[in-house]
């Protein structure tokens, strides 16, 4: 499998009025991160709302989205599992692997539920390992819910000796923890995509692979334009790493997704302004209004860049 990396965004799950999965909406959603330069979309994860959907609903969206990601030449990574036993994440991540996916994704905190180390994160991993498809490539997310289990270096080098793990969605948003990670990584197939906008220059020039994270939905041209061309145009790259890192604030003090289901209706994509995990009021007049100006503002510099 021959990865396309760069701009991943992490997929949103849209409602109809009922809450129910608007599916045709979804479909568009991939097609508008197609004409905006992604490269890939990481499925069914925590931006998808991936706890308050049913397994089935996991399976069929990711089916679609993977489908549809296909006719536009993306890759497509996908998680899932929110069980807590082994056998249960393994049924979950067997479901969506026959749904359709370039690698599986597994949630550091599904490992070690109760955070008791590496040995018990290792023994889990080993078990899980042994329920999936064998020829299915994988890869790591740290998941911030319901805890961020971050990857150890022991953790790290376990994966690269399976020759199993392609890639990582990497949210420890320290640059010094990522150094690290690259060296470990230097030469391998394993590659590390950043989910933190902030640092993600930093981690582009020491080999990382781009970018795997929320503020995707919102101006994914940036992202694509920025891990391919950072090298060629330095002094654009920082330009447009202050910007995306400013705006990625916003990932913090508004309610996200709502945030980004509202950002699709500016971007023409007819979307309720509804989720499962959080109030539509909590979107209040001064939320809409940013992302209106956030808006504004990267349509103005894309415009400058001539993309």
């Amino acid at each position: 499998m021959n990865y396309r990396f760069g701009s991943y965004p992490t997929m949103i799950t849209p409602y109809t009025p009922a809450k129910e999965v608007d599916y045709a909406t979804a479909e568009k959603y991939v097609e508008w991160y197609a004409k905006n330069g992604c490269d890939g979309i990481f499925a069914v994860c925590q931006s998808s709302e991936i706890a308050y959907l049913t397994l089935e609903e996991r399976v069929k969206l990711n089916g679609l989205v993977y489908k549809a990601a296909k006719s536009y030449g993306l890759t497509v990574v996908s998680s899932g599992h929110v069980a807590h036993s082994i056998d249960a994440q393994a049924d979950e991540l067997c479901r969506i692997a026959d749904s359709g996916t370039d690698a599986l994704i597994l949630i550091t905190n599904r490992l070690d539920p109760e955070n008791l180390g590496d040995d018990e994160w290792i023994k889990n991993a080993e078990a899980l390992l042994k329920k999936l498809p064998p020829d299915i490539n994988l890869g790591l997310y740290e998941c911030p819910m319901p805890y961020k289990r971050l990857v150890t270096d022991r953790i790290l080098k376990w994966c690269l000796e399976t020759g199993r793990f392609y890639f990582m969605k990497d949210t420890c948003c320290d640059m010094n923890v990522i150094e690290k990670r690259m060296e470990l990584l230097h030469g391998s197939h394993f590659a590390l995509l950043n989910a933190n906008c902030q640092t993600l220059l930093s981690s582009l020039r020491c080999g990382g692979k781009g970018y795997c994270g929320i503020m995707a939905n919102f101006h994914p041209k940036l992202y694509a334009w920025l891990c391919k061309n950072y090298e060629s145009e330095p002094q654009k790259a920082e330009l447009v790493q202050s910007v995306i890192g400013t705006f990625g604030f916003t990932e913090v003090g508004l309610p996200y997704p709502l945030t980004a289901k509202y950002h699709m209706n500016l971007c023409g994509i007819p979307t309720e302004v509804i989720s499962r995990n959080r109030l539509a009021t909590e979107l209040t007049r001064y939320g809409r209004e940013c992302m209106e100006q956030m808006k504004l503002a990267t349509d103005r510099l894309e415009g400058m860049l001539g993309i």
